[in-house]
């Protein structure tokens, strides 16, 4: 069986990309050993922090 996790993420969420930000985040993951999972988690954190800061402001 599948080892047991602390804390299983069952939420899936899709998106669309283009050839470009595909290989952006394929060279990101080969220059930091992250998972494209893990750099898009990263990536909604930051976005939210700034948004809270009001950085993101248009």
């Amino acid at each position: 069986m599948g080892k047991c996790k602390e804390k299983p993420k069952y939420n899936v969420v899709s998106m669309r990309v283009s050839d470009e930000e595909k290989a952006t985040l394929i060279e990101m993951t080969l220059q930091s050993c992250k998972s494209i999972s893990r750099l898009m988690r990263e990536a909604i954190r930051l976005y939210a922090q700034q948004a809270e800061a009001g950085v993101n402001r248009r």
